[in-house]
């Protein structure tokens, strides 16, 4: 049975949390946010049921941090995300309040991440949500080569979180920042299932309105998102373009030294799809990408029909191994690393440099949101440039100056 064969919740069920003006019938108004939920919403202190783990924040955002937790009472494990109600001094709590009706409404998929209860305070807000042991995929994104996902674990979860998004987009549902950090698993090793996270920037799609607005990570936007037209479920299927992209190369595709040179990029479509970011990946996988890197909204393909592309209807890649196997006999003249998202050659000096550089600027790479793997040359003599080229942690909010949009 797929996930979302599953009875939807019933929204009659439990207390509903009123909130002023009245929420209209389904909770469906207010420019594209859910403004009525069923989950009770306790006003008792968190930390009387649940403590905190000791270590380091599973998450941290400008306005939300994210802990691991444990019931006190059944000893189970749980992500506690505390999101602050007031937000560059405007009361954000309707944004909160809609980020939990679209967990409800995706309670029934196990592709969703699960929410379990609610808490408020003066403050801020508590979700507790499912624990996803794994973390996200994007420590797999920045690891080398050999310790990187292979094409056959891209597919799989990329199945699954075509699945999650497909059942979204049937309820209307866009997410609108779909990348790497908002993909967790349910486990690392052996590697687990996927769970989609943070709704904060989700809207509700309705026929009879448009929806226009500038959010999003820079360099996972829809070129629609830069000029500023109409938003639609196409919208995400752009940002798994570039997340597919991600995932089986390492490379993250248009991001420049800035953001301008970004949203150039994704504006122009300057992307490259050469031999060497590909060379063993089947052509079926490149063609699934181009399916969706397309500028053109109504010419991408939608969730359903990713789901029926033969990159992930097929149960094997018939030439990858023996393309595996050349490229391993080769290995003791050909280098096996050098990725480059600016060019696509580097010297033989600049792929043997000091192993010790490339450990150092990968764990810097794996507590940021921006560049994947790098080519030794941009490791080694683009080192004052790291703090441009890690620096997106953030989604943009209305934020992208007019000169921006094309």
């Amino acid at each position: 049975m797929s996930p979302e064969e599953k009875p939807p919740p019933s929204r009659s069920r439990g207390n509903r949390t009123p909130l002023q003006p009245p929420a209209p019938a389904r909770g469906r108004q207010r420019s594209g946010l859910l403004t009525e939920i069923c989950t009770p919403i306790r006003t008792e202190p968190f930390q009387e049921r649940y403590s905190l783990s000791p270590g380091r924040e599973l998450g941290r955002g400008k306005f939300a941090v994210v802990r691991k937790c444990v019931q006190k009472d059944t000893e189970k494990e749980f992500a506690a995300k505390f999101m602050r109600k007031r937000r560059k001094g405007q009361d954000c709590r309707m944004e909160i309040i809609h980020e939990i009706a679209v967990l409800e409404l995706a309670q029934c998929n196990v592709w969703v991440i699960n929410l379990h209860e609610v808490y408020e305070t003066a403050t801020e807000m508590v979700l507790v949500l499912e624990y996803a042991a794994g973390g996200e995929i994007f420590n797999q994104c920045v690891a080398e080569r050999e310790d990187a996902f292979k094409e056959k674990d891209v597919k799989r979860l990329m199945r699954q979180i075509l699945e999650g998004v497909s059942f979204l987009h049937r309820n209307n549902v866009v997410h609108l920042d779909l990348k790497p950090q908002n993909i967790l698993l349910s486990n690392e090793s052996p590697l687990g299932d996927i769970k989609i996270v943070d709704f904060g920037l989700s809207r509700i799609m309705k026929n009879s309105e448009e929806l226009r607005e500038i959010m999003g990570t820079p360099e996972y936007v829809a070129p629609e998102i830069l000029s500023y037209d109409p938003i639609s479920t196409a919208t995400d299927m752009w940002s798994i373009g570039v997340l597919a992209y991600v995932m089986l190369t390492g490379i993250s595709p248009f991001l420049g030294n800035d953001k301008q040179e970004t949203f150039l990029n994704i504006s122009q479509m300057n992307i490259s799809y050469s031999e060497e970011d590909f060379d063993l990946l089947s052509e079926s996988a490149v063609d699934f990408i181009k399916t969706l890197l397309v500028k053109k909204p109504e010419e991408r393909a939608t969730a359903e029909e990713c789901l029926q592309h033969p990159w992930l209807a097929q149960t094997d890649i018939p030439d990858l191994a023996c393309r595996i196997k050349s490229a391993e006999e080769e290995a003791f003249t050909v280098p096996q690393e050098g990725y480059d998202s600016t060019s696509e050659s580097s010297t033989d000096a600049e792929k043997t440099e000091d192993s010790v550089v490339t450990e150092e600027l990968i764990v810097v790479a794996s507590y940021t949101l921006g560049q994947c793997r790098q080519s030794e040359k941009e490791k080694i003599t683009e080192q004052k440039a790291i703090s441009k080229r890690f620096k997106f942690e953030e989604p943009l909010l209305q934020e992208i100056p007019g000169e921006f949009i094309y």
